[in-house]
């Protein structure tokens, strides 16, 4: 008796380790699937309607309509009738609005509604979790982008398999194992048909250019490329989980303002630099709004030091050094 195809034993495979690597084994809540009718997201809808059941799980399904196309209704209805038939019955259907005017682009503003809504399905189900359908592709592609924009270590480890929101929890089973390619071959070995969305294939946004220039590059330097971005990501994640580890300890250690220019001094920069973020966003900074430029500008002030006056720090935060000390003044900036 022979065995699934290759490449649907792997993504089932994928979904089972995800699922005892996320702990969701045995919860109360259901596992949904955002599922686009993509060949990513429907061969993940079919790998976790065959796999999670068999260890007492639920299986449910997010389809958004993000209204960016003609037709895109039709889409949604048809990813969610192709959902039904793999057994799936609990489908949120979620239209959202797209603000596509805004200085983000498209692209960025399509993610926040449909997380948006992905949030709002999973508050409305206490204990349920969200599997997206990412696959090593995606991960590599997100690698180089940030490369080329010069990020940082935990910018460039990418995307997390597993990741714990206000909302829920987020797993990416085939983020570091599954190909897009092994999706396509999983959809066609069980006859799903999938939507291939013509913003993929549209060089106006960013992540299209970014697939482009990796094909690119896979064609002069190899097809493990993918891989090795993959698995650099895997390390970086490491690392920056490692250092962000110990910031913590050492701003914990720190406590408040006003601290010691030598407790500063004593730090090697990849923790100086963590802690210095740290220390904004527990004095009231919103993280999103502490940069680099912030950090670097705040840094100076320990190391090249020259009399020059406080830095202010969007939350109206403003740092100085007198001496041996620099103090965090929380009056509002006028």
């Amino acid at each position: 008796m022979t065995g699934p195809h290759p490449a649907v034993a792997a993504t089932r495979l994928a979904v089972r380790r995800s699922a005892r690597g996320g702990n969701i084994t045995g919860t109360a809540g259901t596992v949904f699937v955002a599922c686009s009718g993509g060949a990513d997201s429907l061969a993940l809808a079919a790998a976790a309607a065959f796999e999670l059941p068999k260890v007492g799980l639920r299986v449910g399904a997010v389809v958004v309509d993000h209204q960016l196309q003609d037709g895109s209704a039709d889409v949604a209805c048809a990813a969610a009738a192709t959902c039904r038939e793999l057994g799936i019955d609990s489908i949120e259907v979620a239209r959202v609005d797209v603000e596509v005017n805004t200085g983000d682009g498209p692209e960025s503003q399509a993610r926040d509604a449909r997380h948006a809504a992905f949030a709002e399905v999973l508050r409305s189900r206490p204990g349920s979790t969200l599997l997206l359908g990412h696959t090593r592709n995606d991960q590599a592609e997100t690698v180089l982008l940030r490369l080329a924009r010069g990020s940082g270590t935990r910018a460039i480890a990418g995307m997390a398999d597993s990741t714990r929101t206000r909302s829920g929890l987020l797993l990416r089973p085939f983020l570091n194992d599954i190909t897009r390619a092994q999706t396509r071959a999983a959809c066609e070995a069980q006859g799903l048909s999938w939507w291939d969305d013509p913003h993929n294939a549209d060089p106006r946004f960013t992540r299209v250019r970014v697939r482009r220039a990796l094909q690119s590059l896979q064609q002069d330097l190899g097809p493990g490329l993918v891989q090795g971005l993959a698995r650099s990501a895997t390390l970086a994640r490491q690392d920056a989980d490692y250092l962000d580890g110990l910031a913590v300890l050492r701003a914990a250690e720190m406590g408040g303002s006003p601290w010691r220019v030598s407790a500063f001094e004593q730090l090697p920069a990849a923790l100086r630099t963590r802690v210095w973020r740290l220390l904004m966003t527990s004095s009231g900074a919103s993280s999103s709004d502490v940069g680099a430029g912030h950090v670097a500008s705040l840094d100076t002030l320990v190391t090249a030091w020259r009399g020059q006056g406080p830095v202010d720090i969007p939350g109206g935060l403003r740092v100085s050094r007198t001496r041996e000390l620099v103090v965090l003044d929380r009056s509002p900036v006028q």
